[in-house]
C-alpha cells in the first residue's frame, strides 16, 4: 500500500508546498483520505478494469485499487492542507479548489 498509494501522492504534495518534512499530520491525512475514498461509489472505469469484481466497501474492499484515478485528485490535497496547517509547508498551495486538476493534469 504504501508504495504504490500513498507514497507518489504523497511526495506529490510534499514537492508541491515545498515542505521541510513529511510529518505525522501529513501521513494521517493521506491515510484519512485513502479511507474516505474507499467509501465512496467507484468510477466505471475503474470496474471494467477488474470485470466482474465487487467494490463495495467492506471485508473484501477496503482500500481503493492502486489504478483509480480518484488518488492523484484526493490525496495530495489532503497531505498538502495537513503540511500548511501543521506548519510545515513552505509555500502553501493557494487554491486547493483547482490543486486536484493541477495534479491529475501531471498524469494525464
Amino acid at each position: 500500500i504504501n508504495n504504490v498509494m500513498c507514497f507518489p501522492f504523497l511526495f506529490r504534495a510534499t514537492l508541491d508546498c515545498r515542505a521541510t518534512q513529511i510529518n505525522e499530520e501529513m501521513k494521517m491525512a493521506a491515510a484519512l483520505a485513502l479511507a474516505d475514498l474507499a467509501r465512496q461509489p467507484v468510477p466505471e472505469e475503474v470496474k471494467r478494469a477488474f470485470d466482474g469484481r465487487s467494490f463495495e466497501f467492506g471485508p473484501d474492499y477496503i482500500i481503493p485499487t492502486p489504478f483509480d484515478p480518484r488518488l492523484i485528485r484526493v490525496m495530495p490535497p489532503a497531505v498538502a492542507k495537513a503540511a500548511a496547517d501543521s506548519g510545515v509547508a513552505r509555500r502553501p498551495i493557494e487554491n486547493y479548489e483547482t490543486y486536484p486538476d493541477e495534479c491529475a493534469a501531471l498524469v494525464a
